[in-house]
């Protein structure tokens, strides 16, 4: 296939790419809002992650959003008592985000600030109880360890941490192959990156394996859960199957909550969700330093 012109070069920068992102995802703010409406499956995935995530905040807690988009899983968050500070790259994206706080009066718990999770030094508001990141925001960059490594300064020491990502693995995509249509079917397991095309502007989609995300956080976080979302069940992209075949749909879902947590499901769909605690090596070391002298 040709590489269109406008295609990143191999000598394209972070930073550039990162501007075409966030000019990407502002061109398709209003289009990204009204692909969600009556969407039922990606509601049923939106819950499934919720479900994940409250199982280990603490009531009230103070949450770090990253790649907030246009605010969704923010103002839920914010509605169920949680203190929320929302970031993204995509100016257009927050001022969206900003009416629906206007517009909600959420204004006391829901904050917004724009900000690359390339560069969260600047993040106001910290530290935080938990850092949250939904829907494969972070597989727009080659090397997690540029948002990974900034992490600690954020938390609080016993924080959490809740990513959901896309993984190489995805079988409704691998079933493709039997079409023909190698390289979809195949598009995730590509070590470069992947290309792909939003509102006329390239860049690359990465996918990672909970296996390397864990390794990208480094020895100071425990692993609390893996999950697979939309293993079985349909992936985002798909709007209609849930009217149009409930019975299949629902059928589908129930392998999803059987099996989504369980080896090596929960590493693969369309996405996965990977929840760890922070614990500071620096209090880990004084710990076995005073059981050591004991």
């Amino acid at each position: 296939m040709k590489t269109p012109a406008n295609f990143p070069s191999p000598g394209h920068t972070m930073e550039q790419q990162s501007g075409d992102i966030a000019e990407a995802f502002s061109r398709t703010a209003g289009k990204y809002d009204r692909f969600a409406e009556d969407h039922p499956n990606l509601a049923r995935m939106r819950g499934k992650v919720y479900t994940h995530l409250l199982r280990y905040l603490k009531p009230g807690a103070r949450l770090l959003e990253l790649n907030a988009g246009t605010g969704t899983d923010a103002i839920y968050l914010a509605q169920q008592g949680f203190t929320v500070h929302s970031t993204d790259i995509a100016a257009g994206m927050l001022s969206l985000l900003h009416q629906k706080i206007e517009r909600l009066g959420l204004g006391d718990r829901l904050t917004v600030q724009e900000c690359s999770f390339t560069e969260l030094d600047g993040v106001q508001g910290g530290p935080f109880e938990a850092v949250f990141s939904n829907l494969g925001g972070l597989n727009c960059i080659p090397d997690l360890r540029l948002v990974t490594r900034q992490i600690p300064g954020l938390l609080r020491p016993g924080g959490l941490i809740t990513v959901v990502l896309m993984p190489p693995i995805c079988p409704w995509e691998l079933v493709y192959a039997f079409t023909g249509n190698f390289r979809f079917a195949f598009r995730r397991l590509s070590r470069g990156g992947t290309p792909t095309h939003l509102e006329g502007i390239y860049f690359k989609t990465y996918y990672f394996t909970p296996r390397e995300v864990i390794a990208a956080f480094g020895p100071a976080f425990s692993t609390l859960a893996v999950e697979g979302l939309s293993v079985f069940a349909p992936p985002a992209e798909s709007k209609n199957l849930a009217w149009r075949r409930p019975r299949l749909y629902r059928t589908l879902c129930k392998l999803d909550d059987h099996l989504a947590q369980r080896a090596p499901f929960c590493g693969w769909g369309d996405f996965f969700i990977l929840s760890m605690r922070y614990k500071p090596l620096t209090a880990m070391k004084t710990r076995t330093e005073t059981a050591d002298k004991h």
